[in-house]
């Protein structure tokens, strides 16, 4: 099992630890409902250091990267962000990522933890269809980076105080390099996966002490704190947005998955892994799709549970549920037979042999 840069700090602060994606990861400090409660509410401090990063360089870089992904890639100027993902060949998702263009020639690609390896051999697999080295072109550096996600709405404030430049006036899903604590040529990203705001840092491993703590100096004032990978579950689940494994793998499609927004058949992006059958699935439609659903009667919808009609027949099943901190309800997400994914469709979530009833809800759960 693997340690981040930060492992140490975790412990020292008592956090209780648990394996996730091959890491000895903090689940939670105090408790995720208060940790859930500082993001929503002021700021809090992620440490996402599992995460992987490829990069991918040289004059084909986009062309492999257009490839290879489902979003179109050529709207990704310098300094912008893009949320996309691996079709698998099969019709499934091999993982999302989010791609950072540094300039024509140089992406960054921030992929899953539990993907890594994954990710990095099915990158490796179009090498050579457009003249790319391994090693040189491509270049796994997930051993090298460490990354913090300071997310919340005074996330921002905190970060300007240790910042070399001005990032109050950032779009969401762009980013910069500039010092940070001192440290130069950081990545600082208004991305997230929380829906409070915020950003996320990378620097080399080497650096991670000291941007652990001048984080956690310029954020005294305002009560930061640590986050466990508990209320980062919650957090994103209030949001609606998928996790990969739990709501997405390589049995499903981008397009049952609500990603079609990411899936783009233009001229511009030409031809892609899983283009033609994801085409006609999306002129033939799909026969199940992923829905936001809250309870209605009471109880807890968990991964893996049935989800049935009002006779009991099963029609979905459930990727993610838990009571939401937040919206104070019980809130899930499930793959559900068309047409059951309209908005205010009634479902029973088939809990240990009691059906529960549940109604169908428009995304996100959280509404600022």
């Amino acid at each position: 099992m693997k340690n981040t840069v930060f492992t140490d700090k975790h412990i020292a602060l008592g956090a209780k630890m648990a394996p996730f994606a091959g890491y000895n990861m903090p689940i939670q400090y105090t408790g995720i409902n208060e940790e859930h409660a500082t993001v929503r509410e002021s700021v809090g401090v992620f440490d996402v250091s599992h995460m992987g990063e490829i990069w991918v360089k040289g004059p084909n870089a986009l062309k492999l990267i257009q490839y290879v992904s489902s979003n179109d890639a050529s709207v990704v100027y310098p300094g912008k962000a893009q949320y996309t993902c691996f079709p698998n060949g099969k019709g499934g998702i091999v993982d999302d990522f989010i791609v950072y263009c540094i300039d024509a020639q140089t992406y960054l690609l921030a992929v899953n933890a539990a993907n890594i390896e994954k990710d990095w051999n099915h990158i490796c697999s179009f090498a050579d269809k457009f003249g790319m080295v391994v090693g040189k072109d491509l270049y796994n550096a997930s051993d090298e980076i460490c990354q913090l996600a300071i997310q919340g709405p005074k996330a921002m404030e905190v970060m300007q105080k240790i910042c070399d430049e001005n990032i109050m006036d950032m779009e969401y899903y762009t980013f910069k390099k500039l010092t940070v604590a001192g440290i130069p040529q950081a990545i600082l990203s208004t991305t997230g996966y929380t829906g409070s705001g915020g950003c996320e840092v990378y620097v080399a491993n080497e650096d991670g002490d000291k941007l652990w703590n001048a984080i956690f100096e310029a954020g005294a004032e305002y009560g930061i704190k640590p986050i466990g990978l508990g209320a980062r579950d919650t957090l994103r689940l209030e949001m609606g947005f998928c996790l990969y494994g739990n709501d997405i793998d390589d049995t499903t499609s981008p397009l049952e998955a609500g990603l079609g927004w990411i899936t783009k058949f233009n001229d511009i992006k030409g031809d892609f892994v899983d283009r033609e059958f994801l085409l006609s699935q999306k002129e033939a439609g799909v026969t199940r799709k992923l829905v936001g659903f809250e309870l209605v009667d009471r109880g807890i919808a968990r991964h893996g549970f049935n989800i049935c009609d009002a006779q009991g027949a099963v029609i979905g099943l459930v990727t993610s549920g838990t009571m939401g901190p937040t919206v104070k309800k019980a809130v899930g997400l499930g793959y559900v037979n068309v047409p059951f994914n309209k908005i205010d469709s009634e479902i029973y979530i088939d809990v240990r042999g009691k059906l529960l009833k549940a109604v169908v809800v428009k995304l996100p759960f959280y509404k600022k």
